[in-house]
């Protein structure tokens, strides 16, 4: 027996050239809306847009057109729920967040009989497995006994968590979270060009070739400078002295077990002052962005999680940090899930920037990812790339502003009045993986060897100075800091206030050495 199912609803192609969808327009001639497209389309699903939209064009030829992916019509898939599920399932992997939404406006009769029809096909067990989860409720179906187990996650199109077999759906599950907090991030190109590069290997060689006191010194200045780039990014000029109470806080990371208690932890040691502020989880909104000059409303970038989800979601977070750091999921993507996710939920009044930061210290150091006793200067980098930082930060925040209903409090702060927490516990998390694997990448090609390398030629030119002129330390390297400062030349108030005594001879000969030793 044929069993019928909901129709989507798409465009009239006869009268139309090409495809508006949601502001992105395909001029691809007579094509069809597909997969997640074409669900969004036909069901009114609010969530995020997934990154690429599929469509069915007429050529028989596959082809990427800036966010389109077009697709032959052999791909076309029957026009309705099971066969647009198919298609995103099979071409498109898993967006959780799409899924969830469909599956609270789709009938549970039309999943069951997606589920009778194929009864052990392999996307209608996907589909029965996720709608269950995502829901976390049965339906009225009994456990499958014949079909292979089968993977959830198509590891050529996504990253996968560690296998979990589900008995009631002889299906593997492999999704790298919980089902409270799980985005995900799809295999991309340059994602695996940088696997391919095995980055965590060419930082431990290079230390490994590296004299232990230079390692040591190397480390000891990068810890500063993260601490410090972590807090200029921020936009605050904090005392030396809390800059370095903060990079000692950074050193430790990795030797501690995250939990939520842990994070409060290091919000206090982020906020010594508590006067101005509740430590601990939100007990009210919060957003990023400025407030209006003239009226003092909010005029959010980005709303933060809602105060009622926060033990949820943090909850959730903390449970898919302990499943993915058990698992031989890769470091730099973990890094990426748990401190985006952190920051995108924002469950702390303030201080979230920092720790967010931080985490990408914690987890690599618990992977194993960075050499021990070695901090990435994660921040520094991300310092230097600023604009993308933000650009990547907005990637999650812009398009989930339109599904958040808020209104502004009496202390013109953010209450969100619709439910939220969806946005905070599936996302898809490419853009971030990317960027950080970039961050990653400069951190090892330059600026771990450029330091180490500085350093080599700093005790060069320290032992020249030495061999040359009876001078105390302080003062060698007072004055490698000046010619650093000074293309090399020692400053005409350097040569009039410090180096007063040092005769031109002198001066000449130190600096050709600086010349020779560091170009």
């Amino acid at each position: 027996m044929k069993v019928e199912f909901t129709k989507v609803a798409i465009y009239n192609h006869n009268s139309r050239p090409g495809i508006v969808f949601h502001g992105f327009t395909s001029q691809e001639e007579g094509s069809l809306l597909a997969g997640y497209a074409a669900l969004i389309e036909a069901h009114a699903l609010k969530a995020p847009l997934p990154d690429n939209l599929c469509i069915i064009g007429k050529k028989h030829k596959k082809y990427i057109d800036g966010r389109w992916h077009v697709f032959t019509p052999r791909h076309r898939p029957e026009d309705a729920l099971y066969g647009h599920l198919t298609f995103a399932l099979k071409y498109e992997g898993i967006d959780l967040a799409v899924l969830n939404a469909l599956f609270q406006v789709v009938e549970a009769a039309a999943i069951e009989a997606i589920v009778r029809s194929e009864p052990t096909g392999i996307y209608s067990r996907k589909i029965w497995f996720l709608w269950e989860w995502l829901r976390d409720e049965q339906l009225g179906l009994e456990d499958a006994t014949t079909g292979n187990f089968v993977p959830l996650i198509n590891s050529k199109l996504q990253f996968e968590g560690k296998h979990v077999l589900s008995r009631r759906h002889r299906i593997r599950n492999n999704l790298p979270g919980t089902r409270n907090f799980c985005p995900l991030i799809r295999r991309t190109a340059k994602l695996e060009r940088f696997l391919d590069k095995n980055l965590s290997e060419t930082a431990s060689q290079a230390i490994g070739q590296t004299h232990p006191d230079l390692v040591s010194r190397a480390a000891a200045f990068l810890l500063l400078k993260d601490s410090k780039a972590s807090y200029s990014i921020e936009g605050e000029t904090p005392p030396h002295s809390r800059i370095e109470r903060w990079g000692r806080i950074i050193g430790e990371a990795g030797s501690r077990r995250l939990s939520i208690e842990e994070l409060v932890y290091l919000q206090k040691q982020v906020i010594t002052d508590s006067r101005f502020f509740e430590p601990g989880l939100r007990t009210e909104g919060g957003f990023v962005g400025e407030h209006d000059r003239a009226s003092g409303m909010p005029m959010p970038e980005h709303i933060s999680a809602r105060p009622d989800d926060l033990e949820t979601l943090m909850s959730g977070l903390i449970d898919t940090y302990q499943l993915l750091r058990e698992d031989d999921f890769d470091g730099v993507l973990m890094a990426t899930i748990i401190a985006f996710g952190f920051v995108f939920i924002h469950p702390f009044e303030d201080g979230n920037g920092r720790i967010h930061r931080y985490l990408f210290h914690h987890v690599l150091a618990e992977k194993g990812f960075v050499p021990k006793g070695l901090i990435f200067p994660v921040s520094a980098v991300i310092l230097e790339r600023i604009a993308e930082y933000r650009k990547t930060l907005e990637h999650y925040s812009k398009p989930r502003l339109g599904l958040i209903e808020w209104r502004s409090t009496e202390k013109n702060n953010v209450e969100v009045l619709n439910d939220t927490r969806d946005l905070y516990r599936f996302f898809d998390a490419t853009k971030q993986a990317e960027f950080f694997f970039e961050c990653v990448e400069e951190t090892v090609s330059q600026t771990l060897p450029e330091e180490v390398e500085y350093l080599r030629k700093y005790d060069l030119l320290n032992q020249f100075i030495k061999n040359y002129i009876d001078m105390p330390d302080r003062l060698v390297d007072l004055l490698i800091r000046f010619l650093s400062q000074n293309a090399g030349k020692l400053s005409k108030r350097g040569r009039a206030k410090e180096f007063d005594t040092l005769k031109d001879k002198e001066i000449h000969a130190i600096e050709a050495k600086y010349r020779e030793v560091f170009w």
